[in-house]
């Protein structure tokens, strides 16, 4: 039997092509969904296939803000899905996106900048989970 129709999330621009490994300033505490597992010691992995949407807002997708944008979306869908709490964690997500965006070579005022937008303005990111829509058009869930 076959279904005639679709359900996914809009919103995402980027896909990741290959496993990426790195390590994050959040330690003791794991997590793991689909595509992103955090172990104990702050070692991040996300797997190849994982969708995100890049740097967001006015941002400008520049090859010193991609990485870090990666880092901040998964570490941000770990809070919407309840696996990591927002409160104790979204803080460290924050200024783990600055550092990688300076370590890749972002200029100290554009990671300032950046930093200063998503603490001001990225707390529903970290909470709120993108719709599920289905095509045809069959309504929202």
């Amino acid at each position: 039997m076959t279904e005639e129709i679709i359900w996914y999330r809009s919103g995402y621009k980027y896909q990741l092509a290959k496993d990426y490994v790195t390590t994050v300033a959040i330690v003791g505490r794991t997590a793991a969904s689909a595509f992103i597992a955090l172990a104990e010691d702050g070692q991040l992995q996300i797997v190849r296939g994982y969708a995100w949407d890049g740097p967001s807002g006015p941002a400008v997708d520049t090859k010193n803000f991609m990485r870090g944008s990666l880092v901040h979306d998964a570490l941000y869908q770990l809070m919407r899905e309840g696996l990591l709490d927002s409160e104790q964690y979204r803080a460290v997500a924050d200024k783990e996106l600055q550092r990688i965006c300076l370590e890749d070579g972002m200029s100290r005022l554009r990671a300032w900048w950046v930093y200063t937008a998503v603490k001001s303005f990225g707390g529903p990111s970290s909470w709120v989970e993108t719709p599920i829509e289905t095509a045809p058009f069959r309504g929202n869930i």
